[in-house]
């Protein structure tokens, strides 16, 4: 008896696997949303992820509405997305634009007021604008850190807030912010971009829980580095441009890639993303269950940063 019961745990604890793969892949069909004909506002879209999601998002059907600080960079993405052919099985659109800059937050509440009038109301915002940093706190001034403050947490939270109520009042609507794995975890020489990360993953922790009685979904996109140029745009302790492309950004994430998990994230309803490698993602594991050793591990890093500064 024992030993058919031991050669049947085998199959069966295959089998459970199986199903349980099967339940999930059933339940991810269910949920994925066709995107055909919806609105979707993008900020930053004029370069870097901002357009590679405007161009996934194009080619899935939506009606995009494109915003950014320059104008003439945002019509170019629109003429390359509607001289884009498609397969013919997907009706794609011109998309529209609205130009203001995210960090003007006294701004942002008339220009969600023209976002609503491109289509009447808004399906999808991806709150994808920001700004990064580099520098050492000791010779930061702390309007930088304000200014770094005001693009990356302010912005889309004025942005959001000033869309939420047509959401609320159609019992629909999906909001999207691209945060950082820099949101869950520090890095020296980072506080003022980090420090934004971690107010954008609690705030949008909080407003998921708000909104769900609305039937809104809330998702936090949180890549590692990607291969834009965010480092060559950062702003330093005195507030000029870093300028330089930093080793890990040139080997990091594909922006296409990072754009098709914002997508798929959007069609299947995912609250919480990290998109990053091995050690960023064990780092932020480490940060809970072990902060002695993840402390020890910055300040080793830190040290290490600064010794090739020097150099």
């Amino acid at each position: 008896m024992e030993r058919v019961l031991g050669l049947g745990v085998g199959p069966l604890a295959a089998g459970t696997v199986g199903l349980l793969i099967l339940l999930k892949v059933i339940q991810r069909l269910r949920h994925k949303q066709n995107l055909q004909d919806k609105v979707v506002v993008i900020t930053g879209a004029s370069s870097g992820l901002g357009k590679e999601c405007a161009r996934v998002f194009h080619a899935a059907g939506a009606r995009l509405i494109l915003c950014g600080r320059d104008q003439k960079r945002l019509q170019e993405v629109v003429e390359e997305l509607r001289n884009k052919s498609n397969n013919g099985k997907i009706q794609t659109y011109t998309p529209c634009t609205v130009t203001f800059d995210l960090s003007s937050t006294s701004l942002v509440s008339s220009a969600a007021k023209e976002i609503l009038k491109c289509h009447g109301h808004v399906d999808v915002l991806i709150n994808n604008a920001g700004i990064s940093y580099r520098g050492n706190i000791l010779d930061t001034h702390v309007s930088v850190q304000r200014d770094v403050m005001e693009t990356n947490y302010f912005g889309p939270v004025a942005l959001t807030q000033a869309i939420l109520p047509s959401m609320v009042d159609r019992r629909s609507g999906h909001i999207v912010v691209i945060s950082s794995v820099q949101g869950k975890i520090s890095i020296p020489y980072r506080s003022a971009y980090a420090a934004s990360k971690h107010a954008t993953q609690a705030y949008f922790d909080c407003l998921r829980a708000e909104v769900d009685r609305f039937g809104l979904q809330v998702s936090v996109i949180s890549p590692g580095y990607i291969r834009t140029n965010l480092s060559i745009n950062a702003v330093t302790g005195d507030g000029s441009q870093y300028g330089v492309m930093d080793k890990t950004t040139a080997k990091g994430w594909d922006p296409v890639d990072v754009a098709r998990a914002v997508l798929n994230a959007v069609c299947h309803g995912q609250k919480d993303v990290v998109l990053a490698g091995p050690l960023p993602t064990a780092a932020v594991y480490l940060r809970t269950l072990w902060p002695a050793l993840y402390f020890r591990l910055m300040t080793s890093r830190a040290v290490k940063e600064q010794r090739v500064k020097e150099e």
